[in-house]
């Protein structure tokens, strides 16, 4: 972002780059975490300046690697194991048993939304399997998990995890649910074919619906405050009118108290809130009028019937209650319709699948209330040709009376797209014929002008070769030269690498001769200096932690206490600052810990870090407050 706080238009362009080439539409995300991901991406690939995003376009173009390394730095897939016990234990304990209650021996429809690596979904899955039973659960419950991440998918699919990953898993479950094997805990198989995995854009693609739960924890966060009001819509449209939506903790709904109210506020657990049903008959029943009105009714109806039938787009309507109401002549015969069709559920007929997915389609323009546009769709003609078709799906308002249905128009583009085609084709021959015939009459030009250049070249030819001798000679002496100068770095880099040794070497003796646990990290807070020390007061090896953010460490010390005295020496706002801090070590003794932070510096490169020295209280000391 620039400094006035607009976005840079190059920055949008680079998102659309993205949008268009690799199907990822980020346009929607809060543009701050946004730059600032991108940036870290850009940095870490040493792509270009900080700003310069035209640069990490082009580079993104010549590194098609790239595109992952990029997607997975903007899609922070934090999730685990339970995580927020008590929201679950909330959910779990007041909310699932009305549902399941309501779903009676059903099926109960799940969505697990920004699933990232599946953790959240199979802890969804304990849970139900807990209130319903094993074996109901395999039964009804079908859970549908979602993310825009391929790598993370694929490691959902897999339900593989490391020991570390489950130590939030109470101890039977973790053995009722999860499978031992070579460097890790896999999910029970037979539990895990109710959960099905796929790619779902929240932002473009159509939603899952009829759901009894939609759990979607922190995902909405990342979007602007536009993009999750259509999410949010989406969400509701989901849900069934019993439903009930699972948030993070970090998410709210005060914007959208007139879609979902709160049930359990702190846990985030909301309930839907039911609209007003719209949905009217498309063709109202005429009440008893003399016999002349009647016929004229009837004579509107076959005209209308008529002009449908000559239009030459296949045309369908669907009725609000879900019942195709009307197909004109071209829509029957492409499509194999018969008047004793008419009435039926869509779902029933084969084109509710067949030549695209049309129910969701229907169920989103009645829902937004806008058109819905589906291009380049393939489908077999009656004669067996492949044809190509726009598919336009549209709402039909009755006046002020409401929804009268829904317009479904295939309007056939094969003579236009096999034209496009054609003539693509013409353009690509045409300026194949003429790079040709450039080439040809380049090579002309050039065959004559190396014809008159190969006389000059003959007789420069002796000159150059007495000149070459001359040159060798000077070459020789030069190469001497070069040689002794080598031999000379050589000497001086073999001196220096010797002092080098000796100053590392002193250095490790110091930190392993202190009696006290000494950290280091970079101003941006990754461990860089471990001693030994520190290895025995806490139980992480230098090799475990080194490079890693010191507030993500899992030790007995709570690091995030230290968050702003670290940063406040990082940024040379204080000399030196004292923590004292209960803690733990790792024989899992409870101790007093004194923690003294200062900046650590390198020369005139002024701060570069911190420096945190560790050192347990003896009983006597940690018995004081901590101001004494």
């Amino acid at each position: 972002m620039t400094q006035n706080g607009t976005t840079d238009p190059r920055f949008e362009a680079l998102l659309e780059f993205l949008r268009d080439g690799r199907g990822f539409d980020f346009t929607g995300y809060k543009r701050s975490t946004l730059v600032r991901r991108v940036r870290k991406r850009m940095a870490e690939a040493g792509a270009g300046a900080d700003d310069d995003y035209d640069a990490y376009r082009d580079y993104l173009e010549t590194h098609p690697g790239e595109f992952t390394a990029l997607f997975n730095t903007i899609l922070i897939n934090v999730t685990g194991f339970f995580r927020d016990p008590e929201a679950w234990e909330a959910l779990s304990r007041d909310r699932l048993p009305a549902v399941l209650e309501r779903a009676d021996d059903g099926p109960v429809r799940v969505w697990s939304a920004g699933c990232a690596s599946g953790e959240e979904t199979y802890t969804l899955a304990i849970v139900l399997a807990e209130a319903m039973g094993m074996e109901r659960f395999r039964e009804q419950v079908k859970i549908y998990a979602t993310d825009v991440d391929d790598e993370a998918l694929a490691q959902a699919r897999q339900a593989v995890y490391p020991p570390k990953s489950l130590e939030d898993v109470p101890g039977e479950l973790r053995e009722r649910y999860f499978e031992r094997q070579l460097g890790g805990f896999s999910f029970r198989a037979d539990l895990r074919r109710t959960v099905i995995f796929g790619r779902h854009d929240l932002v473009r693609d159509a939603p899952i619906s009829h759901l009894d739960l939609l759990v979607s924890r922190n995902t909405l966060m990342y979007f602007n405050s536009e993009v999750q009001g259509r999410i949010v819509n989406r969400f509701h449209f989901a849900l069934r009118d019993t439903g009930i939506l699972f948030l993070g903790k970090a998410e709210m709904m005060r914007a959208h108290a007139n879609l979902f109210s709160p049930l359990d506020l702190k846990s985030r657990i909301f309930a839907k809130v039911p609209r007003a049903n719209l949905r009217d008959r498309l063709l109202a029943m005429n009440p008893p009028r003399r016999e002349e009105a009647q016929a004229g009714t009837r004579r509107q109806l076959r005209l209308r019937d008529a002009a449908l039938d000559a239009s030459a787009a296949a045309q369908v309507v669907v009725a609000p209650d879900g019942t195709l109401a009307l197909a004109n002549a071209a829509a029957r015969a492409l499509f194999a319709l018969s008047e004793a069709d008419l009435g039926r559920p869509l779902q029933d007929l084969t084109l509710s699948y067949r030549p695209v997915e049309l129910r969701s389609r229907v169920e989103q323009a009645i829902h937004e209330q806008l058109p819905v546009h589906v291009p380049q769709v393939q489908f077999p003609g009656p004669g067996g040709e492949l044809r190509t078709f726009d598919l336009r799906v549209t709402p039909l308002a009755d006046g002020g009376a409401g929804l009268a249905g829904v317009a479904v128009v295939f309007q056939d583009v094969t003579p236009f797209t096999r034209l496009q085609a054609e003539l693509q084709e013409a353009n690509q021959e045409l300026e194949t014929a003429f790079e040709e015939l450039q080439s040809t009459n380049e090579e002309l030009e050039t065959t004559n002008e190396e014809l008159q250049s190969t006389v000059e070249e003959l007789e420069t030819t002796n000159e150059e070769l007495q000149s070459t001798n001359e040159e060798l000679e000077t070459m020789n002496e030069e190469l001497q030269s070069t040689n002794e100068e080598l031999e000379t770095l050589n000497d001086e880099l073999q001196r220096r690498t010797l002092e080098l040794n000796q100053v590392n070497g002193y250095m490790r003796s110091i930190l392993t001769s202190l009696r006290l646990a000494v950290v280091v990290v970079d101003p941006g807070s990754r461990v860089r200096v471990w001693n030994r020390q520190a290895e025995e007061m806490w139980g992480l090896r230098a090799d475990e932690v080194e490079e890693t953010a010191f507030e993500a460490l899992d030790i007995g010390l709570p690091v995030a206490a230290l968050r702003q005295a670290i940063r406040a020496s990082i940024d040379g706002r204080v000399a030196s600052e004292e923590v004292v801090l209960d803690a733990v070590n790792r024989r899992g003794r409870a101790i007093r810990c004194r923690v003294s932070i200062s900046p650590f510096t390198e020369g005139d490169r002024g701060v570069n870090g911190a420096v945190l020295v560790m050192e347990e209280l003896p009983p006597a000391l940690s018995a004081l407050p901590e101001d004494a």
